[in-house]
């Protein structure tokens, strides 16, 4: 019996789809092998040009019919999908580890942030609030509404295969649009079994074919979304030069686009730190999900009066890691997700060495049995200088770059001293410095932490980062008003037509 059939969570592998309607899949087969072992789970289906079309139709149809139901009954509908998930977190989270390669416990918690967001989505489907202002004029009222954008283009990576789509698709359907999702080809079956949970669900409530749309295939489909005048808003997670070809591509028809793109986030250790605490949260963000989350840790500044002693706690911790199959729940580090990555682990390890890196735990590809796949590496880290080019660029990878600082302003400017801008982090027990960081003057990044590590971001907390990290924000707080329009209104409730600012138009 193969991994489908033992969790039972497919019974359709067609990857194109515009709900419950599943299309043929025209386009070239692909398949999706699981990092952990090397097997083949299944060849899923890409979109023609003209299933590609058919798609953007139906979605266009169900936008005009899904405006118009009331915020709270989208509301609810997300709700049920909410509960939909919980009954299949188990066989999910299952599926998410075995095809992208991170430990079950992060399978189960990346399901988990998909019910988080549908609760939260529900609450917002009763808050879309507007404002009221005072006109200058007589008898006039002012206020702003928003209204949905329509097709939502969903662009997500393999490292988070379903979360960051409901991020983006529940916030979005409870606004009044209709998304297309354009899965990673790295990770598109646990996009499948997502597309099957939402089509049921709508069914059942009756919601027009085409709110919840699925298109596998290669990077032409995520390009023919970035180019779609029909598309308002395209949403990309994905590498800093993947966001930067789809915001050229939108913004050259006047679309939005909503990027989530590169991290090279820092820890920094003070003097004052609670060592121990600080140690847990390095460890989890730099080895967690084996490198491979925007948000992992990939600098550690540490302050030179307890460098050497939190290296050498480093270095013992990193030798009780144990890597494996994720599904093991013993194991603390899974596979990269292919032989690509592995290969940009090794390169990346080779640029460190020749820039004068010194590695303190080395890395290498892991061999023997259970290490079939080839994509099993070990968590590294290494002593380099901050200016280091390979410092600067981000390896998706369990390499842990360590650098020394005397001051908190010097620290700030290593940490800062990069292209991205995505998570950050200080260790420290002491209040002043805590309230530096996270001033106009500290990070720059998006997120900034106090005694918590760079990765594990909450949905109630708006999420995103600056510089080549994009600038866009998903999740919690207002993001959502990047899913709508705003617009003014002005009510004349009198008889007469005074103009705005004095001006005098008398006929």
């Amino acid at each position: 019996m193969n991994f489908l059939q033992e969790t039972g969570i497919l019974t359709e592998q067609s990857g194109v789809s515009t709900g419950s309607r599943r299309l043929t899949g025209e386009g070239a087969n692909f398949a999706s092998h699981s990092p952990v072992d090397g097997k083949l789970i299944a060849s899923v289906a890409s979109a023609s040009r003209a299933e590609y079309e058919q798609v953007i139709k139906s979605a266009e149809a169900a936008f005009k019919q899904w405006r118009q139901v009331p915020a709270p009954r989208r509301g609810e509908v997300v709700r049920q999908i909410g509960d939909a998930l919980r009954e299949k977190k188990q066989a999910l989270g299952m599926l998410v580890s075995y095809e992208m390669g991170k430990s079950l416990q992060e399978g189960l918690g990346e399901v988990q942030e998909m019910i988080d967001i549908c609760d939260f989505a529900v609450g917002l489907s009763r808050q879309l609030y507007g404002l009221t202002m005072h006109s200058e004029r007589p008898q006039h009222r002012m206020y702003e509404q928003w209204h949905p954008l329509g097709i939502v283009g969903v662009i997500s990576a393999f490292n988070f295969p379903v979360a960051v789509w409901s991020w983006n698709a529940m916030i979005a359907w409870v606004c009044g649009n209709v998304c297309v999702w354009k899965p990673s080809e790295k990770a598109p079956l646990s996009a499948v079994a997502c597309q099957q949970i939402a089509a049921e669900v709508f069914a059942k409530n009756d919601v027009p074919e085409g709110v919840s749309c699925l298109v596998t295939g290669g990077r032409e489909i995520g390009a023919w979304l970035a180019e779609d005048v029909r598309v308002p808003l395209v949403s990309a997670t994905g590498s800093s030069r993947m966001g930067q070809s789809v915001a050229t591509a939108v913004a050259a028809r006047f679309g939005r686009s909503l990027l989530e793109l590169g991290g090279n986030n820092a820890v920094i250790i003070s003097k004052d730190a609670d060592l121990e605490m600080a140690l847990v949260g390095t460890v989890f963000g730099a080895a967690g999900t084996a490198g491979q989350r925007c948000t992992t840790t990939r600098r550690l500044i540490i302050h030179k009066e307890v460098y050497e002693r939190f290296r050498d706690k480093l270095k013992k911790a990193y030798g009780q890691l144990r890597i494996g199959n994720p599904l093991d729940e013993q194991n603390h580090v899974g596979p990269l997700i292919d032989k690509g990555a592995v290969e940009a682990y090794l390169q990346a390890i080779a640029a460190c060495k020749a820039q004068g890196g010194r590695f303190v735990v080395d890395g290498g590809v892991l061999e023997g049995p259970g290490y079939e796949s080839g994509c099993y590496v070990k968590p590294c880290i290494a002593e380099v200088e901050p200016g280091f080019p390979i410092v600067q660029t981000e390896t998706f990878a369990p390499i842990l770059y360590i650098m020394p600082y005397a001051t908190l302003d010097e620290a700030i400017a290593i940490q800062n001293n990069v292209p991205q801008g995505l998570s950050s982090a200080i260790m420290t027990l002491n209040l002043r410095e805590a309230e530096l960081f996270l001033s106009a003057a500290g990070s720059d990044c998006g997120i900034a932490n106090v005694n918590i590590g760079t990765s594990g971001a909450e949905i109630g907390g708006a999420f995103g980062g600056e510089k080549e990290t994009g600038g866009g924000r998903e999740s919690g707080s207002d993001a959502w008003k990047a899913y709508m329009r705003r617009q003014t209104n002005t009510i004349n409730y009198g008889n007469r037509l005074p103009l705005a600012q004095g001006i005098k138009f008398d006929l």
